[in-house]
């Protein structure tokens, strides 16, 4: 293999001192060259970081088998700009559609994520260098032309541009550790990543006292910062005083852990964490290397040193728990880790400032000191150390929303697909969190098996912290939808979603009826039952919210949702595969998140595809009439169901196909469905109108009638 140059190296140490930006004060111009700047920045430490890979072909290795591989990363964070700049309706072309399809979606090991390798024809390196290069020169030109009025709040068009900076900002991040998983001679030193040389012996670490106090947490919409949606909202709560560990957990603090036998007694750990640990055979942290009888190495990102002991131990959530346990029957203390309002009293009480207001980084943090942790006694604040910086520090708190909580309508899956009890947050950033990441109030969650460069510190407690195991919270509008295909009838209309895949299957009664396509597929129940009469079926849906719940019912055979009522009132339904006689169709049955009007080519080959309910909510529907024949097989049935509730916040009137004046005549969706699908499809039958009941509450309902429509695909 040949090695990849070193020529045009980014080395500028500026880099690796950049600030997220004050969006509340200021003139607009010199705003606006500060985000171009931030913008470049955010582009050019992306790139420095993969310029640690020594070959091409280690783009296309997989550090672990639960990610992709760091071409699709290098290709994701400037993806991720076109898309959400195209459903903003900030630019109107796409600059590479095949890209902003495939390096789209697939990064948090989510049951919908499609890791099949199979699935991917990756490009070269070369190739999205330059598709790299074309984003910034279109990002950078809508920067220097879109209008600009201050303060940017969430409601601006501006909102969408930092929301692409600081996404980068976590994937420079979580590329980090994926490349720290990587052999050792696919990797090599970089003059911009030079790691911390102190290392020695920890003192003992000790137990401080922390006073009890209020905790206020979740920030208003006029904050000065850029902030992720789960940030957002209220939340307040008294906090008992406790005892805080003054370090964090170091590697020395942790051997003893595993010297006493840790890794091989089941009741030191969680039950998932025995799980883990039994499937993995782990009997260390994963970046410590076996170097002889009792002794280590640690893998740092690009290089392997001598155990620092006085570094902290990386460890993930059931590990840190299950030293915690054994911790507690070893001392005597009800020792575990702290909570997230736990986690604010201790880091409110010591550290007043907040980045980007910061002179320099108090801690380890925001890549203004090294690029690796350092030893756990180098920052102090106040009596205790590393507050804030040198590793994330896991908490006993699953994620959620605070009250007030509300989706971002251009990232409605960032927060809420964690909202599951299984992910717990971290907090206090790393060495290499940067921009939101390294704010007071971000919130970054994990699964409890995945690897950060997070550590821990414990506290002693007499209140027990009880973590649910499963959760009814999901947003209104999804268990809306929940009872729509899995509820209750109403006023004797059928259930829409069966109701429609019975058509579907009487249309397909004499036809090949080996792979259907759920197009829209929103909680999955037109899947399962096309799957009574196909082989395969595929549902895909572009909110990773919605296909969540088909997942789950595909994981575990129910699925559980909070009915709104009235006001603040609900009921609880739980909704089984078995009961619905469907627990059979869970073998035939998938779901992916996709973007209907730009889909990957692997989604082809199909004997029928049922487009419920989903013309009139697309961006650009004439572009998806126009592509979905290359998606059937010949003589393939197109379903297309709509009430052609055209709407501008959705589809630009530009883009609407009907309901319209066209030469000053009506001009109906119904005809233009028959103009923009004539060249390759001929229509089956009349039109027919099937009606659903969409139930708000107890005494809301929403009666709508959807226009059904078949089309076969004709050899032309």
């Amino acid at each position: 293999m040949q090695e990849r140059s070193q020529e045009n190296w980014r080395t500028d140490p500026e880099l690796r001192r950049t600030r997220t930006i004050m969006l509340n004060h200021g003139d607009p111009e010199s705003k606006r060259a500060e985000i171009i700047r931030y913008f470049h920045a955010t582009l050019d430490i992306d790139e420095a970081l993969l310029e640690v890979l020594k070959y091409d072909e280690t783009f296309f290795r997989r550090a672990d088998p639960l990610r992709h591989p760091l071409i699709f990363y290098f290709g994701h964070t400037v993806v991720f700009y076109i898309n959400k700049l195209i459903l903003a309706k900030l630019i109107n072309e796409r600059i590479n559609p095949v890209f902003e399809s495939l390096f789209a979606v697939g990064v948090d090991e989510m049951s919908w994520d499609d890791l099949n390798e199979a699935h991917y024809n990756w490009p070269t390196v070369d190739e999205v260098q330059v598709y790299r290069h074309a984003v910034r020169e279109r990002v950078t030109q809508l920067i220097q032309t879109l209008p600009l009025t201050l303060p940017i709040t969430w409601d601006s068009p501006w909102w969408v541009i930092m929301m692409g900076i600081e996404h980068a900002r976590i994937h420079v991040e979580t590329s980090s550790v994926l490349i720290r998983q990587l052999p050792l001679d696919q990797v090599r030193p970089h003059p911009l990543w030079e790691i911390c040389r102190t290392a020695g012996e920890p003192p003992e670490n000790q137990l401080l006292p922390v006073a009890s106090g209020r905790v206020q947490l979740g920030k208003t919409r006029d904050d000065a910062l850029y902030g992720w949606d789960n940030e957002f909202g209220q939340y307040a709560e008294h906090v008992d005083a406790f005892g805080a560990s003054q370090m964090l957990v170091s590697n020395r603090e942790f051997l003893s852990f595993i010297e006493d036998g840790g890794y091989r007694i089941p009741k030191w750990w969680t039950e998932e964490g025995w799980r883990w640990r039994e499937y993995e055979r782990a009997e260390h942290p994963r970046f410590w290397r076996p170097a002889g009888p009792g002794t280590y190495r640690l893998r740092c990102m690009v290089e392997e040193i001598d155990m620092p002991w006085n570094w902290p131990a990386e460890v993930n959530h059931l590990e840190a728990k299950a030293f915690c346990n054994w911790k507690s029957a070893v001392s005597g203390k009800s020792l575990r880790l702290p909570t997230e309002a736990e986690w604010y009293r201790l880091r409110d009480g010591l550290v007043d400032t907040d980045q980007p207001f910061w002179a320099e980084a108090p801690g380890n943090s925001n890549l203004e000191h090294y690029a690796s942790s350092c030893p756990v006694t180098e920052f102090k604040f106040g009596d205790f150390y590393d507050v804030i910086g040198n590793v994330w520090q896991w908490t006993e708190t699953p994620i959620t929303g605070f009250k007030g909580f509300e989706i971002h309508p251009y990232y409605d899956d960032f927060s809420t697909p964690t909202f599951d009890a299984k992910h717990n947050l971290i907090k206090g950033g790393s060495w290499i969190s940067t921009g939101n990441e390294a704010t007071r109030d971000s919130r970054y969650a994990f699964r409890r098996h995945f690897y950060q460069h997070a550590g821990f510190r414990y506290i002693e407690s007499a209140r027990q912290v009880s973590v649910a195991g499963d959760t009814y919270d999901m947003d209104d509008s999804i268990a809306r939808y929940c009872e729509f295909h899995y509820g209750q009838t109403y006023f004797d209309v059928p259930n829409f979603p069966t109701a429609l895949a019975k058509l579907c299957l009487r249309l397909a009664k004499d036809r090949l009826r080996r792979k259907a396509l759920d197009l829209g597929c929103s909680v999955g129940r037109a899947s399962f039952e096309l799957a009574r009469g196909f082989d395969h079926v595929t549902g895909l849906d572009f909110s990773a919210r919605q296909i969540q719940v088909g997942v789950e019912l595909l994981e575990r055979g129910f699925t559980r949702y909070r009915r709104l009522e009235e006001g603040e009132l609900y009921s609880f339904r739980e909704v089984t595969l078995a009961d619905l006689k469907l627990d059979a169709m869970r073998e035939k049955v998938v779901f992916y998140q996709a973007d209907a009007c730009n889909l990957k080519a692997l989604y082809a080959g199909y004997d029928l595809i049922l487009a419920a309910n989903l013309v009139d909510r697309l961006y650009d529907p004439h572009k998806f009439l126009a592509m979905i024949h290359e998606r059937l097989n010949p003589g393939g049935l197109l379903v297309i169901a709509s009430p052609y509730s055209w709407d501008q916040t959705i589809t630009e009137k530009e883009k609407w196909l009907g309901g319209i004046r066209k030469d000053g005549e009506p001009y109906t969706t119904l005809a233009a469905l028959h103009e923009v699908l004539a060249p390759h499809f001929d229509p089956v039958g009349d039109a027919v109108k099937i009606p659903f009941v969409l139930r708000i509450t107890q005494n809301r309902f929403e009666h709508t009638l959807s226009e059904v429509t078949v089309w076969e695909k004709n050899d032309s």
